[in-house]
């Protein structure tokens, strides 16, 4: 085989000694030898580019199938094992109030927890969560008070679709708005704002089927259609509600980032149940049927320093609330009670009322949080039929609501919580409000939503 050091000693004689003359066969011979060379080099290269080729292949056909391993198995190793995430929540406040909650002017929509005055079992919550197999996932929440249970969820939803796309189905909490979608446990005050508690009962809650997408962009992008029953207003043999919803999100550079949404909602409801004071200045119970709608913007906005939150971090949160109503009101008998609604009354009813809020927590210490909200209500245009006058009549009132709170993490699953707020959602009632509140997490938890 040609040998290079010899081919250069070869050459660099030739350059040492100009007056050798070299023949017509020793140039064939060198020649033939740099041929050989080349030959065999790229013979050598050649095979080298074969074998790494055919070494990347085998390691992305092994990665291939550890990854279908894994992903087949372990929700299956998790469902076999019966090892569902389980975790409770407990829940306890002492209350100082006058009032009874009533908020003027508004007919309540849903349903709303509530706990009374002086020391109660707030809300415990019993949340399971598991993967059902490689495509679907399970999850339910139940509420406990008094006594009672409460299916707050209980749906499944699908985790292999693809392309950005989920489906649930079962009983979940709305996406509309923001603040919908979170238990009472993550909320960052006491209360429920009063915008949600006038018109939509704390939350709302689907029992049917939902779907989102989310959009392949930088920025974040996401789409939902919902359709339901209509859950707590509605019972009837179709389709009673359905929403939809889109959110818009990014970051702004490292320390900001920042989440909108437009929300709409549709509700027909049958016989819901609500109070109104009437012309006497009695409650009168009162029974909806027909359909409401929903319009609702919202606005998130979080900073953090250099984006770790675990030290300090600050929340903006405000969203708008529009409830449009018409159908048939009834009013029962309530004279035995002074009240103006003798013998029972029905007619129409017409509705357009709206509400906001807007709050701040500032998380200034890693154990430490101080928050600010202020809530305010527009009673809108409220039009009984005319066999309404004299009993049901519009208040010429502003329901409104300022709320402070300071709160105490000892660890990421406690919370003590200190409120404050000064109520006047009921006319002719102040009612300051003094509310020490105590959260404990027991066994997993996922991390709650943006």
């Amino acid at each position: 085989m040609f040998k290079p050091a010899l081919m250069a000693a070869a050459i660099a004689s030739l350059f040492a000694s100009p007056a050798h003359a070299v023949s017509d066969a020793e140039w064939a011979a060198m020649k033939d030898e740099i041929r050989q060379m080349k030959a065999a080099y790229e013979a050598r290269i050649a095979d080298l580019e074969s074998r790494v080729k055919s070494a990347e292949a085998s390691a992305q056909s092994a990665e291939g199938e550890a990854a279908q391993a894994t992903a087949a198995s372990a929700p299956l190793a998790a469902a076999s094992g019966m090892n569902p995430e389980v975790s409770l929540i407990l829940q306890g406040r002492y209350h100082n109030a006058k009032g009874d909650g009533h908020i003027t002017g508004f007919l309540p929509a849903g349903h709303a927890h509530g706990s009374g005055k002086g020391f109660s079992l707030d809300h415990t919550e019993l949340a399971l969560g598991a993967g059902i197999d490689p495509y679907f996932r399970g999850y339910a929440n139940f509420a406990i008070a008094d006594g009672e249970v409460e299916t707050e969820e209980a749906w499944v939803q699908t985790t292999a679709l693809g392309h950005g796309f989920t489906v649930k189905g079962g009983r979940f909490l709305s996406g509309i708005g923001y603040a919908n979608e979170f238990h009472p446990h993550a909320w960052d005050f006491a209360n429920q704002n009063l915008a949600y508690a006038a018109m939509l009962g704390e939350h709302y809650g689907q029992d049917g089927l939902q779907v989102k997408w989310v959009a392949p962009t930088p920025m974040f992008l996401e789409f939902g259609a919902e359709i339901g029953q209509g859950a707590d207003w509605s019972d009837r043999n179709r389709l009673g509600s359905q929403a939809l919803f889109a959110h818009i999100g990014d970051d702004l550079g490292d320390s900001h980032s920042w989440r909108a949404g437009l929300s709409y909602l549709s509700v027909r409801a049958d016989g819901r149940e609500g109070h109104w004071d009437d012309d006497n200045d009695a409650e009168a119970e009162t029974f909806f049927s027909g359909k409401s709608r929903y319009w609702i913007a919202d606005l998130v906005w979080k900073w953090a320093p250099d984006g770790n939150p675990k030290y300090r971090n600050f929340k903006f949160q405000a969203e708008y609330v529009r409830r449009s109503e018409r159908g048939e009101l009834e009013c029962e008998d309530n004279s035995g009670d002074g009240g103006a609604c003798a013998g029972g009354i029905a007619g129409d009813y017409r509705a357009r009322q709206s509400g906001w809020y807007a709050q701040g927590v500032y998380q200034f210490h890693p154990q430490w949080r101080v928050g600010y909200r202020y809530d305010s209500l527009n009673i809108g245009s409220v039009n009984f039929g005319p066999e309404f006058s004299g009993v049901l009549s519009r208040p010429d009132f502003t329901p409104r609501r300022h709320s402070l709170m300071v709160d105490y993490n000892p660890s990421e699953f406690s919370r003590l919580r200190l409120q404050l707020a000064q109520d006047r959602a009921e006319q002719g009632l102040t009612d300051n409000q003094v509310t020490v509140q105590y959260i404990h997490s027991l066994g997993a938890h996922g991390a709650h939503k943006f």
